[in-house]
């Protein structure tokens, strides 16, 4: 009998491990909940949900295969270990397959388990999933890694062809086996996030992220069938639906990069169409952070890829923070962003690097602060493009934005939501403004609107920001011997 052990590769469709597994025998699927390890890891109570409801739709497409798929409660990856050898002898497993994970804790639990297994003489079969070239295949000719995002593109396209993993079919059902399909755990373990939100709440996040079995693929084929022509014009205006909005299903593995990868250039035809290749340049900067993980790991672990910036003087202000949380800024597009985060567990794109660099550059407040923010609010929570994306509004990342490069928030909203229609929709004191006030209220506007005052001026806190930045360089010159794995 072999198992496949599930993790964030939530799918039946083009899943390496559950493919090979079937091909070589009698299979059954195992999960395990960890519920504390979702709390040291800030999973988000909405992206928990979406966890929970996409393991009951699993468990449907893989009984229509014929596979089992059992659920246990293990609290932590330290429970894992030994539930899963209990599982292993439970039901006489002569073979665990599974799909790396690249995070350090989950890299880490992937090389216990296997060299347990392994010393109960069971051969354990690794597979990567994640990214569409897996890491470690790409460097330069120094044979590091890449720092540069452009080069590691190019490098990348170009290798595609060759070093892409497959794409894998729908394994063909095999006969039912005895062992049962067993999802009490899900009902049966109260988790502690989910305890307190009501019924109403969770009826949302259902409507909001679907878990309807091909629910994903069929997102995907809408997007390219009807917006990827068009997506480098749509993506960066947050008013309209201008995205695939496959992030939350990609976190948790419920579709595959390569499916994306796949559709993209297979339905559409057309690599050279801008919008197609805008949108398969989003899916390698995905993969860049993922290899950008592997390669210098200290990133999982709260460092900044480019360590001097741990001497700057980030700020730990909790009233700011919490107005930046509650979208209390007094900067509509900001407010808007973060109010949209709260409400639905997503961000647009463009007013994720908005609101990181307002927090960052304007409040001068840790972006390890943000990053966490996100992580417990994100249903797409994904420790690689999360961290990435933080580091890169903070400067202090890998091909991060130049630190005197800052967004005016109100320049951005001016730009991407013209006409107001994104900060009506979240902000609606400020819906009767016109079209030219609502970016940037006067006083008088903010009274009458009981909407808050800026709680920071634009051009007096970027000048800091600049200077302390200045002040860091002229100290510790960011040089490459201050980053991660150099010397």
């Amino acid at each position: 009998m072999n198992l496949i052990w599930f993790r964030s590769d939530l799918r039946v469709h083009d899943n390496p491990a559950l493919y090979a597994a079937m091909q070589d025998g009698p299979t059954i699927g195992l999960y395990f909940l960890t519920e504390m390890q979702w709390q040291i890891h800030n999973v988000a109570p909405i992206q928990q949900d979406l966890i929970l409801r996409q393991l009951v739709t699993l468990s449907e497409e893989l009984g229509a295969l014929g596979v089992p798929l059992i659920v246990i409660h293990s609290s932590d990856f330290a429970g894992v270990i030994p539930a899963i050898k209990k599982a292993v002898t439970k039901y006489k497993i002569e073979q665990v397959y599974f799909n790396h994970e690249y995070e350090w804790n989950e890299a880490q639990l992937s090389e216990l388990v296997s060299a347990q297994l392994e010393t109960m003489n069971i051969r354990v079969k690794g597979f990567d999933d994640q990214c569409l070239i897996a890491p470690g295949k790409i460097y330069n000719k120094q044979g590091t890694f890449y720092k540069v995002f452009t080069a590691f593109k190019n490098a990348y396209l170009s290798e595609l062809n060759e070093q892409s993993r497959p794409i894998y079919p729908l394994p063909a059902a095999q006969a039912k086996t005895d062992i049962q399909t067993d999802l009490s755990a899900i009902a049966n373990t109260p988790i502690e996030s989910l305890t307190n939100i009501d019924a109403t709440e969770k009826d949302n996040w259902a409507s909001l992220w679907p878990t309807d079995p091909g629910h994903a693929l069929t997102l995907l084929e809408r997007f390219v069938d009807e917006d990827i022509l068009h997506y480098h014009e749509l993506r960066d205006i947050p008013s309209i639906e201008g995205t695939s909005k496959l992030s939350a299903y990609l976190a948790i593995g419920a579709i595959s990069v390569r499916q994306c990868y796949q559709a993209a250039i297979v339905i559409s035809n057309a690599l050279d169409n801008p919008g197609v290749k805008t949108w398969v340049v989003e899916l390698i900067w995905r993969d860049f952070y993922r290899h950008l993980m592997v390669a210098y790991p200290e990133i999982c672990r709260f460092k900044p890829f480019k360590m001097n910036t741990d001497q700057l003087p980030w700020k730990q202000d909790a009233k700011l923070f919490q107005a930046w949380c509650e979208g209390r800024t007094g900067y509509p597009i900001v407010d808007a962003a973060m109010r949209q985060l709260v409400a639905t567990g997503w961000m647009h794109n463009r007013l994720r690097m908005v609101s990181a660099m307002f927090l960052t550059k304007h409040l001068f407040i840790d972006w390890r602060l943000g990053e966490q923010f996100f992580m417990q609010h994100l249903v797409d929570g994904d420790l690689a493009s999360n961290n990435g994306g933080w580091q890169w509004s903070a400067s202090t990342g890998v091909d991060a934005v130049p630190y005197f490069r800052i967004f005016n928030p109100t320049r951005q909203s001016q730009r991407f939501d013209e006409n107001g229609e994104f900060i009506r929709q979240y902000v609606p004191e400020l819906a009767k403004l016109d079209n030219k006030s609502i970016h940037q209220p006067n006083k008088q506007q903010q009274t009458l609107c009981g909407y808050v005052a800026p709680i920071v001026d634009h051009k007096t806190s970027v000048a800091q920001t600049k200077k302390h930045f200045k002040q860091l360089s002229d100290l510790i010159p960011n040089n490459t011997n201050k980053e991660y794995g150099l010397s």
